[in-house]
């Protein structure tokens, strides 16, 4: 047990899906699961154990923000032996071309927050995926004919900005393509546990056009995202038996 999390050694499995929000792991968790069991209820912060396609899978929330994620990846690796983290939550795009409902599959990740400095010692760190995680997303969401972007991301801690578009410029000019808040801190403290990471998002709005889709129909936005993060899990651990044969 942690200060943060009722589970115990053992309740999770070796990799996890992290969604920010409560209510979407537990419907990750209902929706794509065999076997669930509810593992962690403190705090609300929701966390589930189950199998995809016979393959242990575990889904907890992150919370919102690089603080609230980075305490849960911490722990889930420290404490909990979780090797393989995939983040399963929304962006903005930062391009045009960034349509809502598409894939953000995020390459590496910059950020303004404070908090490499503050808890890592790291300065002005773009940290990246683990390619063959990436690798395979690609490759899979080509296969299954989902829309999707890869390229840099963007992570900040300010959800309410004065100047919502202009604050991304320099990145926006060398190829950012969406913004979310968690993914530099899930790939730095992946980075530091020698862990294998991966953020994929969906888009729900893009702060070039103004597009936005209705809260109400974003739970039904994620079947494309959370199938094709559980697709790369099954591959993953396809390739890892095989190689231990």
């Amino acid at each position: 047990m942690t200060p943060h999390n009722e589970a115990q050694r053992g309740d999770y499995a070796g990799v996890a899906l992290l969604p920010g929000d409560p209510q979407r792991a537990e419907w990750i968790a209902e929706t794509f699961l065999d076997d669930v069991r509810c593992v962690n209820r403190l705090r609300g912060a929701l966390g589930f154990t189950g199998r995809f396609r016979g393959v242990p899978v575990s889904v907890q929330t992150s919370g919102i923000g690089a603080p609230s994620l980075a305490i849960y990846a911490h722990e889930l690796m420290e404490f909990y032996g979780v090797r393989t983290l995939i983040r399963v939550g929304t962006c903005g795009g930062l391009a045009e071309h960034v349509g809502l409902r598409s894939l953000v599959i995020s390459q590496s990740s910059s950020s303004d927050s404070a908090i490499n400095r503050q808890l890592f010692g790291v300065y002005d760190y773009a940290p990246s995926a683990d390619f063959g995680l990436l690798q395979c997303a690609v490759r899979r969401a080509a296969e299954l004919g989902i829309e999707h972007h890869l390229g840099q991301t963007a992570s900040s801690d300010v959800f309410y900005h004065p100047d919502v578009l202009g604050r991304f410029a320099g990145l926006r000019a060398h190829g950012a393509v969406a913004v979310d808040m968690e993914t530099n801190a899930l790939y730095t403290v992946a980075a530091r546990f020698g862990a294998r990471a991966l953020s994929i998002c969906t888009v729900v709005d893009n702060l070039v056009t103004g597009e936005d889709t209705a809260p109400g129909e974003r739970q039904k936005l994620f079947t494309d995202m959370t199938r094709l993060a559980l697709d790369v899990v099954c591959e993953m651990s396809a390739e890892a038996r095989t190689d231990r044969a």
